[in-house]
């Protein structure tokens, strides 16, 4: 028989709309009624919950070759490692001679505040780029589509060179969630310092260096104070590399010279590469038509995508189920939500951003999508408050000749509980040190035998091994006496025990 439940009571208003769970042996139908659905989908899997929602004319057709390159980009290392191993030898490639070449960067050195000049080195990059990795530059196209429009409005409104968004190729490969082997995170590779710095907040929950809007504000931030410092911006961008510190030191090491192609050998050598690949890939992309590229980017940009902020926690991959996009696409889309969750924290506005035909859906049936996040979180299964009884803590203060073993040996706890609960990264403690502790409940045999061994020798306190005891299981029913004890008093050199043996529980 079909039993249901309702996640939200119903609404007088039509504005309002309901969950309704409906579950049978076969199949499991959640409708919700108001503008959602205008049909129920079902299906043969008990555990299976599908949404229908009402056709929508704006909705995207993303083919499947295009959802493969967004969801699936593993261009940064290849990317990364074309920088760090640059070896600048003539490369040929007849499809470029020479002259055009220098053409064609005359003609964009005039167009853009870079230094965009001819040279032996910058063509060698060039042609190797169109020859070996053609492919590699056509997909960073098909991805540059979705995010070029967004680093253009937040370059413009700043003040930087448009042309500054081919930087975000060479940090990234236009990854969200690259990481590099030193810890520089998102599509601008942000440091943990600097991105604070720049307001990029990082918690268990959220990194915000992943989020695009936000790190390309506090990218445009970064190098615009960086060109304000050295009053270049071939130099900004080999500083936002390699640090400030590093150029100028580069600077002084050439004899004051400041032109980045005069100080590059004094530069690192990750850096010596960067600037290069930099006016190489704004070659490429603004020859691409010469040079026979078409771009199979996405149907929509970043500009046909829209922010809620969210007001209960969520998950994306139960927004993916309500809005009826796929879960890679809900997360593509929200990349800086580390564990696939939205929080909701005081102070904080936490947004999730997702197509604008979604976003009108979302917004309009908000309050029935919030009830089922709510109650499926609230159907986990809950701590049981057996596994949480403790005895009452105690503040222990440390006195000469402490240390963490023997402090966790004498109240029968471990050390990495200690560390735990007082915040401890090292073993080091200080005289006079305060430490909670929460001692160890022992149960009503481990008690009595306890009292009966202290009972059965008025000098030695003794233990009889039983069947299954071991040294370990034995220390801990004693606080204070641990396994090396036991086999020192009991000149044992082993570790094997037989049931009926004496041990003793004290020295002498």
């Amino acid at each position: 028989m079909a039993q249901e439940e309702e996640v939200v009571p119903t609404q007088t208003s039509d504005s309002l709309p309901t969950i309704t769970v409906q579950q049978t042996d076969s199949l499991v139908i959640q409708k919700l009624e108001g503008d959602l659905p205008t049909q129920v989908v079902t299906t043969q899997s008990k555990d299976t919950v599908l949404f229908a929602l009402k056709d929508d004319p704006l909705a995207r057709k993303l083919d499947s070759v295009w959802l493969n390159e967004l969801y699936n980009n593993e261009l940064f290392e290849e990317v990364y490692g074309s920088i760090t191993k640059m070896d600048y030898e003539p490369v040929e490639y007849e499809e470029l001679p020479t002259e055009v070449l220098k053409a064609r960067l005359e003609e964009l050195n005039k167009r853009t505040p870079f230094n965009v000049e001819y040279n032996p080195s910058l063509e060698s990059v060039i042609k190797g780029y169109l020859k070996n990795r053609r492919r590699t530059m056509s997909r960073l196209m098909a991805i540059s589509d979705y995010y070029f429009p967004m680093f253009e409005e937040e370059m413009d409104r700043q003040g930087l060179p448009l042309e500054m968004k081919y930087l975000a190729i060479v940090e990234s490969a236009l990854n969200p969630t690259a990481k590099s082997r030193v810890g520089a995170t998102g599509l601008w590779q942000f440091m943990f310092s600097t991105g604070k710095l720049f307001g990029l907040e990082v918690n268990s929950y959220v990194d915000e260096r992943s989020d695009p809007l936000m790190a390309t504000e506090a990218a445009a931030k970064y190098l615009k104070s960086l060109y304000e410092s050295l009053g270049d911006w071939d130099l900004a961008l080999a500083a936002y590399n390699s640090g400030p510190g590093n150029v100028s030191k580069a600077i002084r090491r050439s004899g004051g010279r400041q032109n980045y192609w005069n100080i590059r050998h004094h530069l690192p050598r990750e850096t010596a590469g960067y600037v290069p690949a930099f006016l190489a890939t704004m070659y490429i992309f603004e020859f691409a038509e010469e040079h026979g590229f078409k771009s199979n980017g996405p149907k929509y940009p970043y500009i046909t995508t829209d922010t809620i902020k969210v007001k209960k926690m969520i998950t994306l991959e139960q927004v993916a189920r309500v809005t009826n996009l796929n879960l890679e696409e809900v997360v593509f889309l929200n990349p800086s939500y580390k564990l696939g969750i939205i929080p909701v924290i005081k102070d904080e506005n936490y947004v999730l951003r997702l197509p604008v035909d979604a976003v009108g859906k979302f917004v309009q049936n908000e309050d029935a999508i919030y009830a089922l996040a709510e109650k499926e979180f609230n159907d986990r299964e809950k701590p049981l408050p057996q596994f949480f009884e403790q005895s009452d803590k105690i503040r222990y203060r440390v006195r000469s000749g402490d240390y963490l073993g023997k402090i966790a040996n004498r109240y029968g706890v471990t050390v990495s509980q200690l560390k735990r609960w007082n915040g401890l990264r090292s073993t080091r403690l200080r005289i006079g040190q305060r430490l909670t502790i929460y001692p160890r409940k022992f149960n009503s045999k481990s008690t009595a035998s306890s009292k009966s061994a202290s009972k059965g020798d008025s000098n030695a306190r003794t233990y009889t091994v039983k069947n299954g005891d071991s040294l370990w299981s034995i220390s801990q029913k004693f606080p204070g006496i641990s396994v090396e004890q036991l086999k020192k008093w009991n000149d044992i050199s082993g570790t094997k025990l037989k049931p009926g043996m004496k041990l003793k529980l004290s020295k002498g």
